[in-house]
């Protein structure tokens, strides 16, 4: 007999009084694999966790995790997740291995059950050498690794990582990022919201788009690339100068995107190239003719980026606006 879904929604809704800030969203999680929940702010992501993670109750549609209803079975699922805020829940007065040992006993373990899991945790999550520094004194990436190492304490079936890498430098978003790849390879199914374009394309085997609540597009990476349409050809100029005779020597190509020449020292143009290379040729005819130099020009699929763009626009409220009632600009 094969495993449940891991997720599975169906017409998940939640009101605030005349707010809805989920409006009847369906989508399936197999086991094992990394779900994006992607969107500006304001576009449902934490109410989603928070209504599959059974913090709220949701006001219509259902949900359910391993097979569970997250409302009639809420207990059961409570023991198959754990969720991991957007900021880390950790004291700063307790070392590494004493905040695992106080989520380990919140959790039921105890003697040395409880010591074996956070040597584990400790050596899976490179935490050796701040096992016993307090969490105060960590890095904001190494307080992450102690935070995703707690939630995972008795080894959940299913992660909730609610944008865990917001206000992380670089280095310390690819530690992140590095753990949660190895968490998919130990077959735990992890639900991630974020909106690091780069992240969601990196890590997650699906993508789901939300704005305004609703569900714009879903599919892998490489799908929703596509649905963004042809390929584009994406050119760095040599001289600043030279950005707006570039733009007018490409006049009449679809020139979807360009830097603005006073803040960059190489002005980017990105054109739609419905053509592929016939289009790549006749930009370089035409820059060649304008006598304009470039640094780059290439041809490439469109970027996650452009497709958060097409599909949900700028104009975004923050999810505290439209619980409010604030009408987008």
């Amino acid at each position: 007999m094969s495993a449940p879904i891991a997720i599975s929604v169906e017409n998940l809704t939640k009101t605030y009084g005349s707010v809805t800030a989920l409006d009847g969203i369906s989508f399936d999680v197999q086991p094992g694999t990394v779900l994006g929940l992607l969107g500006p702010n304001g576009s449902g992501k934490t109410t989603t966790v928070s209504l599959l993670s059974t913090l709220q109750r949701p006001t219509a549609g259902s949900a359910r995790i391993a097979g569970h209803d997250v409302v009639a079975d809420a207990a059961k699922v409570r023991e198959l997740i754990s969720l991991t805020g957007q900021y880390a829940s950790m004291d700063d007065s307790l070392t590494a291995a004493e905040n695992l040992s106080v989520f380990g006993r919140l959790t039921g373990l105890r003697g040395a059950a409880l010591k074996s899991r956070i040597d584990d945790l400790v050596e899976q999550f490179d935490l050796v050498d701040v096992r016993t520094r307090r969490v105060g004194e960590l890095s904001g990436g190494m307080r992450r690794r102690v935070d995703i190492a707690s939630a995972l304490i008795t080894r959940p079936e299913v992660l909730f990582l609610d944008e865990p890498t917001t206000g992380l430098d670089p280095r310390s978003r690819a530690a992140v990022w590095d753990t949660v790849a190895g968490l998919r390879s130990e077959g735990i199914t992890v639900l991630l919201t974020t909106q690091y374009l780069e992240e969601a394309d990196r890590l997650a085997d699906d993508i789901v788009m939300l704005n305004g609540g609703q569900i714009v597009a879903s599919g892998t990476p490489g799908t929703l690339k596509q649905q963004a349409g042809a390929a584009v050809c994406e050119l760095s100029l040599v001289q600043r100068s030279d950005a707006q005779r570039a733009l007018a020597a490409l006049s009449g190509l679809d020139v979807i995107e360009h830097d603005d020449a006073s803040t960059v020292t190489h002005p980017r143009i990105i054109v739609r190239a419905a053509d592929g290379k016939s289009t790549v040729r006749d930009v370089i005819a035409r820059l060649d003719i304008a006598g304009i130099d470039v640094v780059d020009i290439g041809l490439r699929q469109p970027s996650l980026d452009e497709v958060f763009l097409q599909l949900t626009g700028s104009d975004q409220l923050t999810e505290s606006d439209r619980l409010a009632g604030v009408d987008a600009p």
